[in-house]
Parts: structure tokens; C-alpha cells; sequence
């Protein structure tokens, strides 16, 4: 063999192992668990009752906090964590979307994602998935899913809608049988803390018999007593510990499967609390200048999209000047006491974070401030409870993020981490890629 043949042979040789370890898989199984409402306190402050979050931390590694998206809302939120992208690219800008007829509805359907998820990162690589609860996995490529859904004349009844949308048929009868019984509607929603517990034995469950590699569940309970007392309370309290209880119960599964020493577990959420004061009711300076109005199916002229710490601007007509120029005039002559509420943030600073394309521009509210879409009443009230939706850069709202397991190193601690940065992630530990991923592996984690 000539010296130049070998030499180049030899670096194919080196070139192809390097990106054959970039693809190796550090753990068989990864465990992707959202605790809606998670924040970094809830592990770094010891008075909350999280002994295995803590546990898991003291094992494993962690951030200090998660830089959420914006707004930072339950669903949009969710997709960028199953696809570590942003809203402008996953197409989920709100928990409500416009359907056929313009009429805003909770999204639950997989297909609205404009972004691979790991779900399918997984099933084109081989690999099984389950998921529990997640948002928006209504017909997704899951192997074994209970999705999160209600239904469409009951919002209060989850059973019958996971029943009929569960994949494989039978699966939530299934569950009933072997892991939590024959339950009532009402331990399936969000009326008690029992769905934590339910879901995360179901979830158990699927873990020791199907021992699927990714699993990806929602824990919801925690943000239902923030929206009520707030970021601290009784109610808050019992709620992180459900949460806490039903990640114990994961951890439970994963030793009983055998899975202990080949399982990778991450711990994050979709975004933090910030406590409210008072509300504001941008759409009523719209109705005071005349351009309110909404016949039948068809979107009003001008509308505020209320997220609640922030509200988005749309025209009905992109191109209409003279009605932005009229509403930015109106937000510029407010007296002192409303513009102290809020700020604005311009087009090209939604374009940088990824946010909804069709907005003009976005108002992000002050701290404790709680924006409705209110259009007649008084503009402010006072309000009491917690409230998300807010600007990435407020230090409240940022979530959690606890890594351990198999591959993982143990003590690494990072400042903060990005909510896209966690899908490709869980991602590298499996060896899957995500074609479409804006964040980053965060390898300073793993092995």
C-alpha cells in the first residue's frame, strides 16, 4: 500500500469511529419526566418536600435553572422539550390554536408539530417509546401512549378520551387491571392530586413490562396550586410532594424492571411562577379605539393574544399600517400607571428566541402583573395566585433540570441551561439524532 493510500485510509478509519462515538449510546432507557410548574427551589431549597428529587440531585447532576421560551406556557413549552425547538419552528405558539374556522382550541393533536419529535427520533432508529400524559401526543408515533386529552363535551372527563385516543387499543383498561384499578373520572384530572399518582403508576407500570428505551411523562399537579395560592402555600407544598411521590415511583419501577444500572432519568418542567397582583386588559384599549370588533367564525381586526405574563399583537391584515400605527400611538400616549405594566418587545427580538412569527410585536408584563384577553371592563383589578407566560429573563420563571443515572456524571453543575437543550440531550444519551433540534446536547452531563 502507498504511504499517501495508508494515510488516508487511516484517517477514514479515525474519522468513521469518531462519528460512530458520537452516535453510541451512553444508557439503554431514558426517563423524560415534566413536572408542570417545576422550579430550581424545589430541589435546592431542602425545606420542600422532595427527598428523592434531592436524592437524585446529590447523585447526579443538575442547573441551577432553565431558561424557558416565550411565552412560557404549558404546550408550546412541552413541544420544545420533546423537539428542542423553538415555537417559531415546532408551530405550537399557544396552548390555544386556531382551527379550521378560527376559533382558538386547546391543541392536542401530534400532527399540528412542524418539528421531529424524540418520539420519532426514536421509532426511526428502532427504538420503542411510551408516554403518559404529555401534551399534544394525541395520534403520535408512541408506541404505548396514554395522551394527554379530555372530552370534547366535558372537559372534566379524561378517562373515556385517553380510553378512545390510547395507543395500543385497550391500553388504559389495561392499566386499570394490572396498576391502578378501576378508577373514577375524577382521578384522571386535574380535581385531585391522584392523577400524579395514577399516572406516574401507569407510567410504572409500562416501564416494567414494556421496558420501552424512551418514556416521557407529565406530572401536572404542582402548576394547578401555583395558578390557585401562588408560588408558596399548603396547597403548593402537597402538590410537590405528589410530584415527588410519583417520581419515587418511577425510580421504584426502573429497579424492579432491572433497569437500575441502564437507565438515564431526567427531571425538568416547562416553566417557573411568578406571583400576581393585578391584572391588565390590553384589548379593551383596542374596543376604546373602535377596532374590537368579531362577526361570526371571522378573526377581529387587530387582537392582543393574552399568554399570561405577556400578550401578543395581531393583525388580521399584516400589511394593515395604519391600525398598527393607531394601536402603537394608543400604547405610547398611556398614562404612566399602565405603562409601568408592561414593555414592548419588537419583532426582531421575538425573531432571536424563537417566538410566534405572526405577531407584530409582543407586550411582556411587569412582575405581577396578569395579562387577560379581556375587551370591555375596567383595564386593571387586583388579582391574587401565580402566573407563567412570562419573558424568559425573569429569574422566577425559569425551570428545573436534575440528570442522573446510567452515563451520567455525578456533581456536574451548570449555571443555566436552555428549555431546547433538553431534547437533543436525552437524544445523545440514547444515540438518536433530531433532524431538526435548535438546542444543544448538553454533554457536560453525560459520560
Amino acid at each position: 500500500m502507498k504511504p499517501n493510500i495508508f494515510k488516508n485510509t487511516i484517517v477514514l478509519i479515525f474519522l468513521i469511529a469518531i462519528s460512530i462515538s458520537t452516535q453510541a449510546q451512553t444508557a439503554k432507557y431514558v426517563v423524560l419526566v415534566s413536572i408542570d410548574g417545576f422550579r430550581p427551589d424545589f430541589y435546592l431549597d431542602k425545606s420542600w418536600p422532595t427527598p428523592n428529587l434531592q436524592q437524585l440531585m446529590a447523585n447526579g447532576s443538575y442547573a441551577k435553572g432553565v431558561r424557558c421560551i416565550f411565552p412560557s406556557v404549558t404546550y408550546p413549552s412541552h413541544t420544545t422539550l420533546i423537539t428542542g425547538t423553538f415555537p417559531a419552528k415546532h408551530g405550537i405558539t399557544y396552548n390555544n390554536m386556531p382551527n379550521e374556522d378560527n376559533k382558538y382550541e386547546w391543541t392536542t393533536d401530534a400532527k399540528k408539530i412542524k418539528a421531529e419529535t424524540l418520539w420519532q427520533a426514536a421509532r426511526k432508529k428502532g427504538l420503542k417509546s411510551a408516554s403518559v400524559s404529555w401534551p399534544i401526543s394525541v395520534g403520535a408515533e408512541i408506541d404505548y401512549n396514554l395522551p394527554e386529552i379530555w372530552s370534547e363535551t366535558n372537559m372534566a372527563d379524561r378517562k373515556s378520551a385517553i380510553s378512545t385516543l390510547a395507543t395500543p387499543k385497550g391500553l388504559l383498561e389495561e392499566m386499570e387491571k394490572y396498576a391502578i384499578g378501576d378508577i373514577d373520572m375524577e382521578d384522571l384530572n386535574l380535581s385531585s392530586l391522584a392523577m400524579d399518582e395514577n399516572n406516574s403508576r401507569m407510567a410504572a407500570y409500562i416501564l416494567r413490562k414494556y421496558k420501552p428505551s424512551l418514556l416521557s411523562i407529565h406530572i401536572a399537579g404542582v402548576d394547578g396550586a401555583e395558578h390557585k395560592e401562588g408560588r408558596s402555600g399548603d396547597g403548593v407544598s402537597r402538590a410537590v410532594a405528589s410530584a415527588d411521590h410519583a417520581v419515587m415511583n418511577l425510580l421504584d419501577a426502573i429497579k424492579k424492571a432491572g433497569m437500575q444500572d441502564s437507565t438515564a432519568i431526567i427531571i425538568t418542567g416547562d416553566h417557573g411562577f411568578v406571583d400576581v397582583e393585578k391584572t391588565l386588559s390590553p384589548n379593551v384599549w383596542l374596543s376604546e379605539l373602535s377596532i374590537d370588533s368579531k362577526v361570526g367564525k371571522e378573526e377581529p381586526v387587530a387582537k392582543f393574544q393574552s399568554a399570561g405574563g405577556s400578550t401578543f399583537f395581531h393583525l388580521k391584515n399584516s400589511k394593515d399600517v395604519a391600525i398598527l400605527k393607531k394601536v402603537r400611538q394608543k400604547l405610547a400616549n398611556l398614562p404612566a400607571q399602565y405603562k409601568q405594566m408592561f414593555r414592548i418587545v419588537e419583532r426582531d427580538e421575538l425573531d432571536k428566541i424563537g417566538a410566534d412569527p405572526h405577531a407584530s410585536f409582543a407586550l411582556a408584563a411587569a412582575k405581577g402583573v396578569y395579562i387577560q384577553d379581556n375587551a370591555s371592563g375596567p383595564l386593571s383589578v387586583p388579582k391574587k395566585g401565580g402566573a407563567h407566560g412570562y419573558f424568559p429573563d425573569s429569574p422566577e420563571i425559569r425551570t428545573g433540570f436534575i440528570i442522573a443515572g446510567a452515563g451520567i456524571k455525578k456533581g456536574i453543575v451548570l449555571e443555566s441551561i436552555n428549555l431546547e437543550d433538553v431534547a437533543p440531550t436525552a437524544a445523545k444519551i440514547l444515540g438518536i439524532q433530531l433532524t431538526d433540534a435548535e438546542g444543544k446536547a448538553r454533554t457536560e452531563f453525560i459520560k
